[in-house]
C-alpha cells in the first residue's frame, strides 16, 4: 500500500525558513506529477507549487521568489523549501502524487498527510 509521508513542518518566526519533504512509502514505478498545496483555517485548499515534469515548475504568486519544491527522483522525494516565510503562509501543508505502478500503466493520485506550518509574527 503507497502512503506519501510528509515532515519538517513546524513553528519559526517570521523571516525565517522551513524545509518540508514528502517520501512515498511504498512500491512504484515512478512518479509522473507532485505538488504542495496548503490550507489555512477557513480558506480553501491551495495550490503552492506544482512540478509539472522535469524541472518545469508553476508556483502560487504568493509565493514564487520565496519557495522552492524539488524533487529526488532516487528516493522518490519532494522537498519544499520554504525561506522568507510570514504569517499568512501559516497552513497546513499538503503533498500530491500521481504515481505509475508499472511502466506505461495508468496513474494514481495520493495525498500525504498533512503537516502543519505556523509562522509567528
Amino acid at each position: 500500500q503507497v502512503q506519501l509521508v510528509e515532515s519538517g513542518g513546524g513553528l519559526v518566526q517570521a523571516g525565517g525558513s522551513l524545509r518540508l519533504s514528502c517520501v512515498v512509502s511504498g512500491s512504484i514505478f515512478s512518479i509522473k506529477t507532485m505538488g504542495w498545496y496548503r490550507q489555512a483555517p477557513g480558506n480553501q485548499r491551495e495550490l503552492v507549487a506544482d512540478i509539472i515534469s522535469g524541472d518545469s515548475t508553476n508556483y502560487a504568486s504568493s509565493v514564487k521568489g520565496r519557495f522552492i519544491a524539488s524533487r529526488d527522483n532516487a528516493k522518490n522525494t519532494v522537498y519544499l523549501q520554504m525561506n522568507s516565510l510570514k504569517p499568512e503562509d501559516t497552513a497546513v501543508y499538503y503533498c500530491k502524487m500521481n504515481v505509475q505502478f508499472k511502466d506505461m500503466g495508468p496513474t494514481f493520485q495520493y495525498w500525504g498527510q498533512g503537516t502543519q506550518v505556523t509562522v509567528s509574527s
